[in-house]
């Protein structure tokens, strides 16, 4: 009997491992299309995109000002992770302010507002 409690102990304690180790609400990316704009400027004035906007907003990001993806929808998603890391040096250096481009990676939701955590980032085709 003691054989069979000890074996029961070691399964729940490789279990309990097992859910603990696996991310939580891990979600398949996502694919966004959408233009790159600064979050600050957008918001004052949904106006503040495209070519017209790219000089602004540019000067905007290279400060490490907020960024965000807004879809022809209308629907904001605020930019997060490796592409915004050091004042948004990477997105910067892609050159993909102010233009049509798809952004993949972890769509979340915080605060009400969307997010998209971007593991890629392209031209839209």
């Amino acid at each position: 009997m003691r054989i069979i409690s000890s074996r029961l102990v070691q399964l729940a304690a490789c279990a309990a491992f097992v859910a603990y180790s696996a991310p939580l609400g891990a979600a398949a990316p996502s694919t966004v299309k959408g233009e790159v704009v600064d979050q600050a400027c957008y918001t004052k004035d949904k106006a503040n995109v495209g070519e017209k906007h790219k000089d602004c907003g540019l000067s905007c990001a290279k400060k490490g000002g907020k960024l965000s993806l807004v879809t022809a929808d209308g629907s904001v998603y605020q930019i997060t992770g490796a592409y915004t890391a050091n004042k948004n040096a990477k997105l910067l250096e892609a050159n993909l302010f102010g233009v049509p481009v798809e952004a993949t990676g972890e769509v979340t939701e915080k605060d009400g507002a969307k997010q998209i955590d971007v593991s890629a980032l392209k031209k839209a085709s």
